[in-house]
């Protein structure tokens, strides 16, 4: 039996239909994600699922036995830790714990009769404690906030106190941990960083209910679930597979339609010539044969379906008015604190044309340094600069930029004072603010449209050097693909802070993850940056536990040593293999060389003297290596016998 099943359901909203035909069922164990643009009602069907929304037409049916658990945006204040807060989500187990309490207190006392009942009931209590996760739920809790991103002093601070993504992370733990037939996961990765998102995958990907995910992470979404639902222009659409293959499915049915579409059109433009030409006629039959025709052509036009038009996104295209120099930017040794140190040591170096990532957990200093090196906060240490005829454009990730009080229309014109308002009203439309949208002001604007004005004012600087801070937040996903075209056909040089790991693995030409102690670089993408860090992070576990299991500093230096001195002897040996093959070759040519059919040969000879020649300069080369080598051997046994003495 579905936990949720939907047939037909229709909602409309202030006189805008947000959805049609939205017919689905919900089983044990299904993985679904949802997704559409923002506003097409993705969030409102979660709440016609929880019955906290009514619909306007179809039906909805919800198992009553079932245990369905929501996110919500915002928390309430408490007066309750990060861990006590979570712990709620075992109210039930928290009761178990107060009840066997009570009993084993009573026990102390009880007699005849009542102290029997009472050990069974302790009996009963225990194994139903036991078989719900009772050993184990205040440590499981630990995991999933620690898990989310909390740190060890963080479980203990006021939730009140905390930021509201903070908040939200406590409530999605608080959800995970529900124990809930199906969740219903609105948004979950947002304000969480790649690690803690990488959490959430394995924990979900592991969870025994069933779920519903709301999520513009297509990275997150192809890796979590099974099936994928979309609002897509009030119509419902579903498929089997993850966001990936549910977009290749859309675009195959598309196109089949497409065809179809093209096709049918094509008959009854054919059929209506034909009545047409008897009508023209005029005879008795011939009006008979019209008749009949008329209906085919009817009966063609019924069941005509018009392909899906794609749904509006932003359209544009970022441009670089200057050539910069080839180094952009340049830094070396920088430092920042504030009531702790939040980094040090950060050496950097971009090129001209490179598309650089920086990753790193919440709190790292990511957006701090895009801010010194905007000239906006300054360092504690180290000197950084920006090359020759660089001309920076900064995307923040707060709206700390725009003017709350104006209207789209004027903050583009209070920045761009040049520019004509039909000039203006042609950018905006671009960017979706069409019609009286141009008039809205900011304070009123949502998440995703106080994200286009800003991408529009980034896009108007022509700057050849763009520092994004989280650029895809409050986007949709056709939004994020046209912010991605945009950048890969974009000419001057980026540096991003993202969690988007699908625009990392889609643009980077280097990935730098941000350390405490600094910058660690890698080539490539998202993929390749995720391999040479578990490698890395490999080597250095191995590293480690070389080190626990030696007995002290001494031995490692003269293990250290001893590697050197059998790396060193390898490539003694390596040098000797090599200049003896070439011996041997050169060998083997003066052997031919002096034989009667090369000898009265002058082209062949001539050849094979000059390839003689060449293999000789090898060989001196290979002498060299072979001296230096021995040298490098005989350096390091002199130093190891001096140590030992």
């Amino acid at each position: 039996m579905p936990i949720i099943s939907a047939h037909d359901l229709k909602k409309v909203f202030v006189e805008r239909l947000l959805f049609d035909g939205v017919s689905f069922e919900i089983a044990e164990k299904d993985r679904v994600g949802l997704v559409g643009v923002n506003g097409c009602g993705k969030t409102t069907l979660f709440r016609i699922l929880l019955g906290e929304e009514g619909y306007d037409s179809g039906e909805l049916y919800r198992s009553k036995n079932a245990k369905i658990m929501s996110m919500t945006q915002t928390i309430a204040d408490t007066g309750k830790t990060v861990y006590e807060a979570t712990l709620e989500a075992f109210k039930e187990l928290i009761k178990t714990e107060a009840e066997l309490d009570a009993v084993a207190k009573e026990l102390e006392t009880a007699e005849g009769e009542r102290l029997d009942t009472l050990i069974k009931r302790q009996h009963a209590l225990r194994e139903d404690y036991e078989f719900s996760g009772g050993l184990t739920y205040k440590s499981r809790t630990r995991s999933a906030l620690m898990g989310l991103g909390f740190t060890e002093k963080e479980l203990d601070k006021r939730l009140g106190d905390m930021s509201g993504g903070q908040r939200n992370k406590a409530q999605l733990a608080k959800v995970l941990l529900s124990g809930a037939q199906l969740l219903l996961l609105d948004e979950p990765t947002n304000h969480l960083d790649m690690d803690s998102i990488a959490w959430l995958e394995e924990f979900l990907k592991g969870y025994q209910g069933a779920f519903i995910v709301i999520s513009h992470d297509r990275y997150f979404l192809d890796a979590v679930t099974r099936r994928t639902m979309e609002i897509k222009n009030t119509r419902f659409f579903m498929s089997e597979g993850n966001y990936t293959r549910h977009r290749e499915l859309m675009a195959d049915e598309q196109e089949m339609l497409r065809r179809r579409y093209v096709n049918t059109q094509k008959e009854i433009r054919r059929i209506e010539g034909i009545v047409e030409q008897q009508r023209r006629w005029g005879q008795e039959h011939n009006f008979v044969t019209a008749a009949s025709k008329q209906k085919q052509a009817d009966r063609l036009r019924a069941t005509l379906v018009k392909p899906e038009r794609d749904t509006d996104s932003i359209h544009f295209r970022f441009h670089a008015d200057a050539v910069s120099g080839n180094e952009v930017v340049i830094a070396k040794g920088l430092a920042k604190r504030f009531d702790k140190s939040v980094f040090k040591n950060v050496d950097l170096l971009i090129k001209k044309g490179e598309r650089v990532f920086l990753l790193g957990p919440n709190g790292c200093g990511k957006t701090t340094l895009l801010k010194i090196l905007m000239g906006r906060l300054k360092p504690d240490g180290g000197a950084y600069s920006l090359g020759a005829n660089v001309h920076a454009g900064y995307y923040e990730q707060n709206a700390a930029s725009l003017s709350s009080n104006v209207t789209a229309i004027e903050e583009i014109r209070n920045t761009y004072p040049r520019m004509s308002d039909t000039q203006i009203r042609s950018a905006l439309a671009a960017f979706l603010f069409r019609g009286d949208d141009v008039f809205k002001p900011l304070e009123k604007l949502s998440g995703g449209e106080v994200a286009r004005v800003k991408l529009l004012k980034l896009m108007l600087t022509g700057s050849n050097l763009l520092l994004l801070d989280e650029p895809t937040n409050h986007l949709d996903i056709d939004s994020r693909e046209a912010l991605e075209a945009a950048l890969e056909e974009y000419e001057g040089t980026m540096l991003i802070v993202t969690h988007d790991r699908y625009l990392v693995e889609r643009l980077a030409d280097r990935v730098l993850c941000m350390t405490e102690n600094g910058i660690e670089s890698y080539i490539g993408g998202y993929e390749d940056y995720l391999k040479a860090k578990q490698e890395r992070e490999a080597d250095e576990a191995k590293r480690k536990s070389v080190q626990r299991s030696a007995a002290g500093e001494d031995y490692r230096a003269r293990r250290e040593r001893q590697s050197a001195i059998n790396r060193a002897s390898g490539e003694l040996r390596r040098a000797e293999d090599r200049v003896s093959q070439a011996e041997e070759e050169i060998s083997r040519l003066e052997d031919k060389l002096a034989s009667p059919q090369v000898a009265t040969n002058y082209v062949e000879a001539s050849e094979l003297s000059r390839t003689i020649e060449e293999k000789k300069r090898q060989l001196d080369g290979l002498y060299s290596l072979w001296e230096q080598a021995q040298a490098a051997l005989e350096r390091l046994e002199k130093a190891e016998q001096e140590q030992t003495e």
